[in-house]
């Protein structure tokens, strides 16, 4: 199954979560998969997947790897005139 790359702006621990629940889906991961490649028990990734705000740089580097992701920082562009976000 190819996938194909796809970018998303997140704002909010809410959305990286969501990123995160959808990207495993999409891989047909269960949370026990991810949590094995994770290094972390599957009650902790549900928990981390509502909670994504306590994630931390480690784990979520780990995560981003299981679940063929790429992280990526940049400056935002303030020169928009919303800052809102849609999904």
């Amino acid at each position: 199954m190819s996938l194909s790359p796809t970018s998303h702006l997140l704002l909010t621990a809410a959305q990286l979560g969501q990123l995160l629940i959808s990207t495993r889906k999409r891989h047909k991961l269960t949370q026990a998969a991810v949590a094995t490649r994770v290094g972390l028990s599957q009650n902790r990734i549900s928990y981390l997947e509502s909670h994504a705000d306590e994630i931390s740089v480690k784990q979520l580097l780990s995560w981003c790897s299981a679940l063929e992701l790429e992280l990526q920082l940049g400056e935002r562009d303030t020169s928009t005139a919303s800052s809102s976000v849609e999904w």
